[in-house]
């Protein structure tokens, strides 16, 4: 088992044994460490490395140009979606995807307090 998957479960143990106003004092601390909506961004960061084909150039005998980073975002269906990331925005671009992470941990466990919550037929 994934540490994740560990840590999620001893999470939801948890949450079945606390009371009700706890759960709900809980999800209000989690709300207020989302990080801002527009701050936000789907996908991974690649790192490349390229050779240009000119005779003599370092890139030939080395691991080529780079590191040059690509957002790679995917759809089901579809070929992944890359796009160049200038070497100024590659921390911004980074920040923004583990916010995204981020954002989607604590959303999944405010969906499990409201889970737990109409489970024992309390106020939402």
């Amino acid at each position: 088992m994934h540490y994740y998957q560990t840590s999620y479960i001893h999470g939801l143990m948890n949450i079945q044994k606390e009371p009700a106003a706890a759960l709900r004092k809980r999800r209000n601390a989690l709300v207020r460490q989302l990080p801002p909506l527009k701050s936000i961004l789907r996908g991974s960061l690649i790192e490349r490395y390229k050779r240009c084909g000119k005779p003599g150039c370092k890139c030939a005998d080395g691991p080529g140009h780079g590191p040059k980073y690509y957002l790679s975002v995917s759809y089901p269906g579809q070929r992944p979606q890359m796009d160049y990331v200038p070497q100024d925005a590659y921390g911004q671009t980074a920040e923004y995807l583990a916010n995204y992470h981020r954002s989607r941990e604590i959303l999944e466990t405010i969906c499990e307090i409201n889970r737990e919550l109409l489970r024992r037929r309390e106020a939402l």
